[in-house]
Formats: C-alpha cells, sequence, structure tokens
C-alpha cells in the first residue's frame, strides 16, 4: 500500500495568526513539498489570498485549495474530499498537507472525516496544531473585550448565556495534539505565565505548548508528528459530542471593498474603531496604498491592528483593498462599514 500523505490541521480562534504560522512554515519548507487547504468563513477567501502569489518559491499556487462559505467537517463529500483528491492528483504529490480551519470550526468532526472511504487510505492526520492568542489569553480572555460580549448576550434573554466564542476555544483545545502560543513578543515573563496557565486550565489532558512571536517556529515541531490522530479521537472528548451536528448561526461576516487610500496609518485608526465595536470578533484583509508598489496586509482582533507590507501588487492586478469583517450573528453591518468609512 501507497504511504498515506500526513496532514497537518491548523486550528485557531480568529486573530490568532494561523495564517502567519503557515506562511511562516511554506517559506522553511526545507525541501518538502507543502499544500495548503484553507477553510473560509465569508465570502471572500482573505486567507488564500494571503498566501496566494506571496512569491515564496517553493509556494506554487496550485498548491494553495481554498473551500470558502462552508465548515469543511460540514461539506466533507462535496468540498473536502475533492480538494484532497485534487491536491493528491498532482505530480509529484504533496509530501504534507496544511488544512487551515476556519476560526469558528470545531476541528474533531473534520479529524474524524479523515474515516471517510474515499480518503481514510490515502491521508492521514500527523496532528492537531491550536494556535492560540498569547496576548488575549494574558489579559484574560480568548476575544478582544469578552467582557462586553458576554454582558450584551447576558442582557438579551433570547439569546443562550454560553458564550459561543468560549465554546470554540475549548473545543478546539479539546482536540489538539500540540498548542502554539503565539505573540510571544508582546509579553513580559508575567503575561507569559498567565497565557500558559490560561491554555493548562482549559486543556482536558496534557498537551506540549511551545511559543511564537511572527509566527516563526521550527517547522520540526509542528510537521513530523506521526500520531495518526483520527485513531485516537475517543479520547478527545467536547461538549459538542452529543449532538448531531453543529452550526456556525452564533456568527456572521461581510466583505468590504476598500478604495486606494493615502496612509496606512488612517486606515488602522478607522478598523480600530471598528473593532472596537462590541458586536464586532475580527477584521482581516489587505488595501492599496497610494505611491506604495507594495500591498498592505491588516489584521486587527479588537484594539490591536496591526499592518505590513506583504508583497508587490501584480502588473495586471487591481489595487483595491478588500476587508473581511466578522461578528456576533445579527451585527449591525451598517455601523460597521460606516465605521470603516470614517
Amino acid at each position: 500500500m501507497t504511504a498515506r500523505i500526513p496532514c497537518t490541521i491548523v486550528t485557531g480562534f480568529l486573530g490568532a495568526g494561523k495564517t502567519t504560522l503557515i506562511r511562516h512554515l511554506l517559506e522553511n519548507a526545507g525541501g518538502r513539498r507543502l499544500a495548503v487547504i484553507v477553510n473560509e468563513f465569508g465570502d471572500v477567501g482573505i486567507d488564500a489570498e494571503i498566501l496566494r502569489g506571496c512569491g515564496i518559491p517553493a509556494c506554487d499556487e496550485a498548491d494553495i485549495v481554498e473551500l470558502a462559505n462552508g465548515c469543511l467537517c460540514c461539506t466533507v463529500a462535496d468540498d473536502f474530499v475533492p480538494a484532497v483528491d485534487a491536491l493528491l492528483a498532482r505530480t509529484p504529490p504533496p509530501d504534507h498537507i496544511l488544512i487551515e480551519t476556519s476560526g469558528l470550526a470545531l476541528p474533531k468532526p473534520l479529524v474524524q472525516a479523515f474515516h471517510w472511504p474515499a480518503i481514510r487510505n490515502r491521508v492521514t492526520v500527523d496532528g492537531v496544531v491550536a494556535v492560540v492568542d498569547g496576548a488575549a489569553l494574558a489579559e484574560g480572555r480568548v476575544a478582544a473585550d469578552l467582557a462586553a460580549l458576554a454582558a450584551q448576550r447576558a442582557a438579551d434573554q433570547a439569546l443562550d448565556h454560553d458564550d459561543p466564542v468560549e465554546e470554540v476555544f475549548d473545543d478546539q483545545l479539546a482536540c489538539a495534539d500540540l498548542v502554539v502560543l503565539t505573540k510571544s513578543d508582546l509579553l513580559d515573563e508575567a503575561g507569559l505565565a498567565r497565557a500558559r496557565a490560561a491554555v493548562e486550565r482549559a486543556l482536558p489532558r496534557a498537551v506540549g505548548t511551545v511559543t511564537s512571536a511572527g509566527g516563526r517556529i521550527d517547522p520540526a515541531v509542528l510537521l513530523g508528528l506521526g500520531l495518526g490522530t483520527e485513531d485516537d479521537i475517543a479520547n478527545r472528548p467536547t461538549r459538542h459530542d452529543a449532538e448531531e451536528g453543529h452550526d456556525h448561526d452564533d456568527f456572521d461576516s461581510i466583505v468590504l471593498d476598500l478604495p486606494e487610500l493615502a496612509a496606512p496609518a488612517d486606515l488602522a485608526a478607522r478598523i480600530a474603531t471598528l473593532c472596537a465595536r462590541p458586536d464586532v470578533l475580527r477584521a482581516k484583509g489587505f488595501a492599496a496604498i497610494a505611491g506604495k508598489p507594495m500591498r498592505l496586509l491588516v489584521q486587527a482582533v479588537g484594539p490591536r491592528v496591526s499592518h505590513h507590507f506583504d508583497r508587490a501588487w501584480g502588473e495586471a492586478e487591481a489595487r483595491r483593498g478588500r476587508l473581511v469583517v466578522i461578528g456576533l450573528k445579527g451585527f449591525d453591518q451598517v455601523a460597521a462599514a460606516q465605521a470603516l468609512a470614517g
């Protein structure tokens, strides 16, 4: 039997740093042929766009498969299996497949999907890597201004009082084989200790935790674990195990077009205002800056906004920006657009 291709599932909450981590792995593949399946939440594949055309020599655009508007574990037959088929049909096939889940995804059902007859003899789960935001955890939250979110939900008697953000976070850690604590460069020793303690409290069993800044971590730490996680799924209990299925009705997303802008600072200020809204969880995308040949990549969680020029615009590429905004179900999308427009 031909050896099964190892797959690493990279899960993690919104803004934790999954895409940055995967880009670092692509840049430091060490001769290993890596392919990526990106599962997006929203109408536009921002994460796939960030990776595609990134200029990394080892990163062929055909090795990045984007699955938008769907949870992988809910669309196994329609989306996930064909994506795996397409990658394995490449000549030569990839040595390793990275699967970046949506920030809203529950990883356990995806791991279970590796038992599907169409793929179970061809791929295996090398390991599940949970990426968590160390800076947020050090401040006692897994999302921007979690206290305001909880207060808002508690005030609305029509809503379930269990915070869906925390449920997603707990289930991602429950399925992890390794936890990557990101943004360690923003933490002092006490903050790092608080973040580690928060992870340890959430973990249902002993799991290794490593730190990372800017997505930089030795690929040997993450790839080649050889765990076959799909065969150990019974030892990863989550709060959703009793459910027939799950949905993502607790979240909505919109995509906003951005005109060419004069300066990055103005955009960052507007995005910070947008993400300060208690019903907005996350924003990410890219923009064109007048007079600059490079594309500006922007990521934001709460008031924390980061941006940098990631690559040159292509000669035939339209210099237009796009920003995906993810919020709680029913969040005021008009107000969000107005906040961005200034």
